[in-house]
């Protein structure tokens, strides 16, 4: 299918070619981010996509100002997997979210995959998620890894669903703390908490990247009756009831967009609104139950076969806009064919991020699609859905062909996209050689996939074992003012250097590098304990961000007579590096850590010891150095980098 582009692009191809080839972001002044995602948002449920009846102005007006997708797809025909791809840039199987995750669930987005908000946190980004999560089974619980064990800085969000329904919620969490009853209806009060982060809690003078996800249009609806009202011609309270929710999706997005307007950050934002999935139900509600939520699932995938939980276009074709003044032509219309894992490359290609290499990534930049072009894809379009309909279990897409397959692989449809958008037309017998070459194409992707599935989601951690997430630490004092950020201590000046106390939890203080080391560096530092009590220890910790689960530590745990390293929260010491050591307890230590970038290790030498400690792959650049101790009382000299 050849690429169509609309809305005079044509004359103003100079300035694509030299927006092109302009460098991804202007370090002076880098580009804000925003991921608006709607939940079970159909096809055909939007104004701009040729709904005849629903009302969305705002999003019809954003399509007039960016690109409008006709072939822009989720990662999955359901919401948790979808979700995980536009995070990680991954098909859901491979990182872990093979499935929806009902409360409870084992299953999880794991703690080892790298997302766009912990790659943006070392270049500067601040990180925000508003809505739902759906990424975890155990929601604000310390079983699982939660939205800020994934990179984010502020979050405000629901495990699943808004409860008891998208009116008055009582379930949001806001960092780690329930907020109780709320008044009002979800998708505003989503949005609204994103345009607070924006005017109040912010840092202006750096970028941001946000999430919002919002609810709506998924069960259990309710509509506000001023959104109801507009459709008060039609006689079903269920259509109107679903309309409704739509109208309230798009006059929330509106509010934030105006947001964004009113502080003056309209032209450095790139904003991308998708949606996680098809729509639900059959389309016809339940008309012997008009009062009932099965009656308000109207949602449209614009005549495509299939909806949501099916690999056919319609559970998984979406909804999909992108708007970036001065990069993007207003009013294109593009047919290039896009996915949700995309939206993880692109973003970190544009912030200029590294994009993992340790691993497959699935997502490509799909800023080439702005102007129509195709997209080269290493791995092609591919998705599979638990619940999917049996003949329809998984699908791969390579340019206008695409190959549905059934559950046990037996049985192949073959459809050709560009002529056959609502696959009616199965061309698995008339064209046997092109079957067989999609079906060779598709067995090799899926075996892909299923080696790094949920099979082993469970332990694709650092240092093959399960990390445990941090305890929250309070804010800090440095008597001192020689440390940028203390968390969980305080520090005063001893004969030594400092004294770290953290007799309540442990703690560091950092001091954050005028120049990130990319490379290698070597430090210098002494310690010694200050503690009466059996618990001794203490460690030179550093990171990309001044978080504890972020933090890699390297030191000695003198009540334990070792010297060790490990990633994140004491509790990770057991899955460290270590050796045990025949030494005084009071002595004081002479240490000197490597970081080694290159070659992603640190290594510790103290005393007569040596030990070398694998560190993350995703772990690119350092930003921080400095202090930590964990329930003790200890003393270290000032921190000396050798080379």
């Amino acid at each position: 299918m050849k690429p169509v582009l609309h809305a005079a692009l044509f004359a103003s191809l100079l300035f694509w070619t030299h927006a092109w080839q302009a460098t991804p972001c202007d370090a002076a002044d880098p580009p804000n981010f925003i991921v608006f995602l709607a939940d079970d948002l159909g096809w055909g449920d939007l104004g701009c996509y040729g709904h005849p009846k629903i009302q969305t102005p705002n999003l019809d007006q954003f399509a007039s100002e960016g690109v409008r997708f006709t072939q822009a797809y989720a990662a999955c025909g359901v919401c948790s997997p979808s979700r995980s791809s536009i995070l990680t840039g991954r098909t859901p199987y491979r990182n872990g979210v093979w499935r929806w995750l009902p409360v409870g669930n084992p299953a999880h987005l794991r703690e080892s995959e790298v997302t766009i908000p912990e790659s943006l946190q070392p270049l500067g980004y601040q990180t925000m998620h508003s809505g739902k999560w759906h990424l975890n089974g155990y929601f604000n619980s310390d079983e699982q890894p939660q939205p800020d064990d994934h990179g984010y800085d502020w979050w405000f969000a629901t495990q699943n669903n808004a409860s008891p329904s998208h009116k008055d919620p009582i379930n949001f969490v806001r960092n780690r703390k329930e907020v109780g009853p709320l008044k009002g209806f979800s998708a505003p009060l989503v949005a609204e908490e994103a345009s607070t982060w924006l005017k109040q809690q912010r840092d202006p003078e750096r970028p941001f990247f946000i999430t919002v996800w919002t609810h709506e249009p998924h069960l259990p609806i309710e509509s506000d009756p001023k959104f109801q009202q507009l459709y008060s011609e039609i006689e079903n309270p269920g259509v109107r009831q679903h309309h409704g929710n739509v109208t309230q999706l798009d006059h929330a997005f509106g509010n934030l967009m105006k947001t964004v307007d009113e502080l003056g950050l309209r032209d450095n934002t790139f904003v991308i609104f998708t949606s996680d999935n098809g729509p639900e139900g059959s389309g016809k509600g339940n008309l012997r139950k008009p009062e009932s939520q099965q009656n308000r699932t109207w949602g449209s995938t614009g005549g495509l076969r299939g909806r949501k939980r099916d690999s056919h276009e319609g559970g998984i074709r979406v909804p999909g806009i992108v708007r970036w003044p001065g990069k993007i032509q207003p009013g294109t219309v593009s047919e290039v064919p896009i996915i949700g894992s995309d939206i993880f490359t692109t973003v970190l290609q544009i912030a200029g991020a590294p994009v993992p290499t340790d691993r497959t990534i699935d997502g490509v930049n799909l800023l080439p699609a702005c102007e129509g072009k195709s997209l080269e894809r290493p791995v092609p379009l591919f998705w599979r859905t638990h619940i999917a309909p049996p003949a329809s279990h998984a699908a791969m897409r390579i340019g206008q062909w695409k190959i549905v397959a059934d559950q046990k692989l037996e049985k192949f449809q073959l459809y050709q996209i560009a002529k056959d958008w609502k696959e009616e037309h199965d061309l698995a017998d008339e064209m046997p050689e092109k079957l067989a070459e999609m079906k060779a194409k598709f067995l090799e992707v899926w075996e892909g996939v299923e080696n790094e599935g949920p099979k082993q989601w469970w332990i694709n951690q650092p240092d093959g074992g399960k990390r445990k997430r941090a305890p929250k630490l309070s804010d800090g004092t440095d008597a001192t003012g020689d440390f940028d950020v203390v968390k969980g201590a305080t520090v005063t000046a001893s004969d030594l250097g400092y004294l770290l106390d953290t007799d309540q939890s442990e703690g560091f203080a950092l001091q954050k590098l005028d120049t990130p080391i990319q490379e290698s560096a070597t430090f210098r530092i002494q310690y010694r304990s200050a503690s009466d009590n059996v618990t001794k220890n203490a460690c030179f910790c550093f990171g990309a961000v001044p978080l504890n689960d972020r933090l890699h530590k390297a030191g000695t745990l003198i009540g334990m007579g070792r010297h060790g390293a490990f990633d994140g929260s004491w509790a990770n010491v057991g899955i460290g590096a270590g050796k045990q050591d025949d030494f005084d307890p009071n002595a004081t230590f002479d240490a000197t850590v490597t970081i080694d970038l290159d070659h992603g290790k640190l290594i510790l030498s103290v005393n007569d010891t040596r030990i070398e400690h694998q560190l993350p792959s995703n772990l690119e650049s350092v930003q921080y150095v400095g202090i930590y101790a964990k329930k003790t009382k200890s003393e270290f000299s000032k921190i000396t980098r050798v080379k």
